[in-house]
């Protein structure tokens, strides 16, 4: 099973609160990444958002570009005014050749509001999920007729945030929606990162490895803090310093038959935890539980 390992730019700078990392260039996220072994990395709100600027960037650091996120708002547009308004992200990836396109609806999301509690993250009705996985469902058929993988993010502060919202949006949508498995908010809201990267092993598109301090996840919960303000304190760190099961959610993956990218994502506050130490702690740490777990790193 060939898998690559890539990096997100949070853990240099922070695209939710850019106070965090405003004072890191891209250059030196990029030599770092590299340097700490990666060989791709998503987009953050640094990189250049035209190929003629960002290609020669990349090629001079020998990083592929993975894709990055884009914020749906098919809650409250429809699906062509959805593709309208994703057109120069769809463009941008396609000319950075990304095969992933990863999505997460933000209507009415807290995540990016360091004084909104958890508690206040938008919530469906039982009668609004139709209509919304109906036009996710639209939405990725039209992205993977443009040859992507969709890959749909579950993310604290969203609509799509607990097991019972994953299971919902997998059961209204088919194949053509794929899931984003990102360990860290799945533990961060009670979900089982093992059963999910069991259970949806067939819809597993892409994957954001983080890890969770338990304590301080505990800690936010009980205190009903934000999702930055945890974000802050230390909630995620990058694979095999927290307490996610990785062994077992590789395993699950590799079973499963999972092939395409492993991406240590772990924002943190860089000045109070070093970006190249902690980049490099990941990609060690992921790549030998990965091997351990059978996954063999594709030649590029």
């Amino acid at each position: 099973m060939h898998i690559r390992i890539g990096v997100n730019p949070i853990t240099w700078s922070n695209d939710d609160m850019r106070e965090l990392g405003a004072d890191i260039t891209l250059d030196t996220c990029l030599l770092q990444a590299r340097a700490a072994g990666f060989e791709g990395i998503e987009l953050g709100h640094k990189f250049p958002r035209h190929k003629t600027a960002l290609a020669p960037i990349m090629a001079r650091h020998k990083l592929d570009l993975i894709g990055g996120w884009y914020s749906t708002g098919l809650l409250t547009r429809s699906v062509q005014q959805e593709m309208e308004a994703a057109s120069d992200h769809i463009c941008l990836l396609w000319d950075m050749d990304c095969e992933v396109f990863i999505m997460a609806e933000t209507t009415g999301s807290i995540h990016g509001d360091i004084g909104r509690p958890l508690s206040e993250r938008p919530a469906l009705d039982k009668n609004d999920w139709p209509l919304f996985c109906s036009r996710v469902a639209e939405f990725s058929a039209n992205l993977r007729d443009l040859g992507f993988l969709p890959a749909y993010h579950h993310h604290m502060g969203t609509v799509v945030e607990t097991r019972q919202d994953i299971d919902r949006l997998m059961d209204g949508t088919g194949d053509e929606t794929g899931l984003l498995l990102d360990t860290g908010h799945a533990m961060f809201s009670n979900a089982d990162p093992v059963a999910l990267a069991r259970d949806y092993a067939a819809r597993i598109t892409h994957v954001h490895c983080k890890d969770v301090r338990l304590r301080v996840c505990h800690a936010a919960l009980e205190d009903n803090a934000s999702f930055l303000a945890a974000v802050v304190d230390g909630v995620f760190t990058v694979p095999g310093d927290g307490g996610v099961d990785f062994p077992s959610v590789l395993q699950a993956l590799k079973d499963g038959g999972y092939t395409g990218w492993l991406v240590v994502e772990a924002e943190q506050d860089p000045a109070r935890v070093d970006p190249q130490r902690y980049a490099t702690l990941g990609y060690d740490n992921l790549m030998r539980m990965a091997r351990a777990a059978g996954f063999d790193r594709s030649v590029t």
